[in-house]
């Protein structure tokens, strides 16, 4: 089997007024690496100023998903061997990305469809219109390798009714589209079956109706979210002010859904979760995506340069597959006071911005 080039894993093309970016590495449910985003980041500049290019669609190729992230394991690869300036490069060129889709001044339609986790949720996320299906799964489980959500995560999360951006963001747990919209990752539900029909009317419609009232054409009401309004139990316990207190009012509730949460968190990494609470906690009070981005940018690379749960994360769950992580240290009640503190403060080497 041959290694596909960056160009062979986006496919670029235009189709009337639309400008069409699809990620075509279905093998991997289409995860990103540094050609890959350089690609995506190449074509929207090109595009910027090209007046045949009214708009600008994402979609992945395959009928798993979207995207499902980042190449977590040639990351892995990357800090074993010695070479986490190669890490820092792909998450400074992501995230730069991740602004231009939120701040491009063309319309972006992205196509959340199947599976959109992590690197999937920078990409579509930040797009002015956000689709999703009756598959659509949406996710930021960065917790469960011992990291931390980035990508702007962090600005979704904080910005999510009631306190479902902790409980999100510490267990990992995924969203369906209604959910996706209810709680601000998505706009639009389209069934998966009507997206061909969709991206031709907005790749040849015959007026110059916008984008979005195209989509409304295709538009349906999806089943009533089940985390939002948030539930009580979740809002009470993702309240409270440190992971170790959020445990503890989850397993006083003495409800099947909060032990098993409490019981979720205990065996997760400590440290990622301590410093997961805080980046969504502080992304909330942020400006804007650019400095909740930057508060990701610290802690990431705190992760990659100084903590090595994420390499341990990474071994257990995707490379070795034991699933059986020896976290450092073990426990909550073994972390130190603010254990947040190191990885909030850390300053990298090369600014993100």
């Amino acid at each position: 089997m041959t290694e596909t080039s960056a160009s062979d894993r986006v496919l670029v093309r235009t189709e009337g007024a639309l400008g069409r970016l699809t990620l075509q590495r279905p093998e991997a449910i289409n995860a990103l690496d540094l050609g890959m985003v350089q690609v995506l980041t190449a074509a929207l500049d090109a595009w910027r100023t090209d007046t045949d290019v009214q708009i600008v669609l994402l979609d992945g190729a395959g009928d798993r998903g979207f995207c499902a992230g980042g190449d977590v394991r040639a990351l892995h690869a990357q800090i074993v061997s010695g070479h986490p300036e190669s890490t820092a490069e792909f998450f400074r060129a992501e995230y730069a990305l991740n602004a231009m889709i939120a701040e491009y001044p063309k319309p972006i339609v992205a196509f959340a469809d199947g599976i959109t986790m992590g690197g999937g949720i920078g990409l579509a996320g930040h797009a002015a219109i956000r689709i999703v299906t009756e598959r659509s799964k949406l996710a930021m489980p960065e917790t469960r390798i011992g990291f931390t959500p980035d990508v702007g995560g962090t600005w979704l999360l904080g910005r999510a009714p009631g306190r479902l951006g902790e409980y999100l963001a510490l267990t990992g747990g995924s969203m369906n589209g209604a959910d996706a919209i209810a709680l601000g990752f998505a706009d639009y539900y389209v069934p998966s079956a009507n997206l061909d029909a969709l991206r031709e009317a907005l790749a040849f419609r015959a007026d110059p109706t916008g984008p979005s009232e195209i989509v409304l054409l295709f538009d349906e009401t999806p089943e009533p979210s089940e985390l939002s309004p948030s539930p009580e139990w979740i809002d009470e316990a993702f309240s409270a002010g440190t992971v170790v207190e959020i445990v503890e009012r989850l397993q006083a509730q003495g409800t099947t859904d909060a032990a098993a949460t409490a019981d979720l968190l205990e065996g997760l990494a400590p440290t990622g979760l301590v410093v997961t609470l805080d980046a969504v906690r502080e992304a909330r009070a942020a400006s804007g995506l650019r400095e909740a981005l930057e508060g990701e940018y610290r802690r990431v690379l705190w992760f990659v340069h100084e903590h090595p749960d994420l390499v341990e994360g990474i071994r257990a769950q995707l490379v070795d597959k034991d699933r059986n992580p020896k976290w450092q240290p073990a426990s909550l009640a073994e972390l130190g006071t603010d254990a947040g503190a190191d990885a909030r403060a850390y300053v990298p080497a090369t600014p993100l911005f």
